[in-house]
């Protein structure tokens, strides 16, 4: 076995799992579990495996329950903040971007809070802007809902700067907003460039990668990991999997097992989590055993990224130099147990070439 990525686990994963088709949830039981009570149910069943834990501000976590959570979630810690935006009722047109002048300030300022609880607890900070965008076209002038979106986004890179924050921005498509605004990768690199030509310093802004967003667009998990990465934008990992329509959250290898095992490959390649970036896992395990389904998500991560690093490096690289797509697939094949013979029956050469 090849040394781990350290790991953490969103805490929205243990919760009733409600659907727009079953409100109270498949997990009625711990409908009223308090922020604590869940932290250490949690640490408990995972604590062994996991390194620490992402919330959502101020759901999940705030100033008043922080100190009982981290005690709470011991030996683990808390990684991540996430802004908790789309769960009130009033950002319902917008948080940032909502047309009432006084909604976008509350809204600028719970980051700047959620930020300041980051930086006492030396976590991250998330932002996943799903309730900015719209739902109709002719709903919304576009120039300015992006002016106070990238305002917004501007407010709280620069709290975050001042008070030593990596923020971490992730996109998504859709849902809660039908079309939300910065709904893929490169619209993400878009906001940070933009930012950049505001003047803001953006050194310590980088990008989330959640797999079932990208996977949603169509965006390929390992390109887009090195892409981010030579451009010094790649910050953190939701780890997932899905069937590509919705946000599925399934656990990682589910589905799209070849891309996952490619993109562990990329992350190794980069040097991901020299500089302590770890694997988070945003899952929600409707209907089955949370514990479980974290556990066995992790366990069958680290399968994948431990069946990588025995791929034949040097050999790939050639098949890649020459785009040989044949080459490339029959060395994964080979990795997953294809035998000599079998790969002869391709091409007289095939065995020869992948011995």
């Amino acid at each position: 076995m090849t040394e781990p990525l350290k790991s953490s686990i969103g805490i929205w994963a243990f919760g009733p799992l409600g659907t727009r088709f079953l409100y109270a949830g498949y997990h009625p039981e711990v409908a009223h579990e308090s922020p604590v009570d869940r932290a250490r149910r949690v640490a408990e069943g995972l604590h062994d495996l996991y390194d620490g834990i992402e919330f959502h501000y101020p759901g999940e976590i705030d100033e008043e329950n922080a100190a009982d959570i981290v005690a709470a979630i011991a030996p683990m810690d808390v990684f991540c903040l996430a802004s908790g935006a789309h769960t009130f009722s009033r950002h319902g047109r917008g948080a940032l971007t909502n047309p009432d002048g006084a909604v976008r300030d509350e809204a600028r300022a719970s980051n700047r809070r959620g930020i300041d609880l980051a930086a006492e607890l030396g976590a991250h900070y998330i932002i996943w802007p799903g309730i900015e965008g719209y739902n109709y076209p002719f709903q919304c002038n576009y120039a300015e809902q992006w002016t106070y979106f990238l305002d917004g986004i501007a407010d709280a890179v620069g709290h975050a700067r001042d008070r030593g924050v990596t923020v971490f921005l992730e996109h998504k498509n859709s849902e809660p907003q039908m079309k939300i605004f910065m709904r893929d990768i490169g619209m993400s690199m878009f906001v940070i460039h933009r930012l950049r030509d505001m003047g803001i310093d953006t050194g310590h802004v980088k990008i989330n990668m959640d797999w079932q967003h990208l996977i949603m667009n169509g965006e390929n998990l390992a390109e887009y990991a090195e892409v981010l990465a030579m451009v010094g934008l790649l910050g953190h990992q939701h780890a997932n999997s899905g069937w590509g329509l919705t946000d599925d959250d399934n656990i990682v290898g589910a589905t799209r097992f070849m891309e996952t095992l490619e993109l562990a490959r990329s992350l190794r390649k980069v040097g991901y989590g020299q500089n302590g970036e770890r694997i988070g896992f945003d899952l929600y395990p409707y209907t089955e055993d949370a514990i479980e389904a974290a556990r066995q998500s992790l366990i069958q991560w680290s399968f994948i990224y431990d069946l990588c690093s025995k791929l034949e490096d040097g050999a790939m690289e050639e098949a890649q130099s020459a785009k040989d797509a044949m080459a490339a697939c029959r060395l994964v094949f080979r990795l997953l147990g294809m035998d000599s013979r079998s790969i002869s029956l391709i091409s007289p050469t095939s065995a020869a070439a992948t011995r």
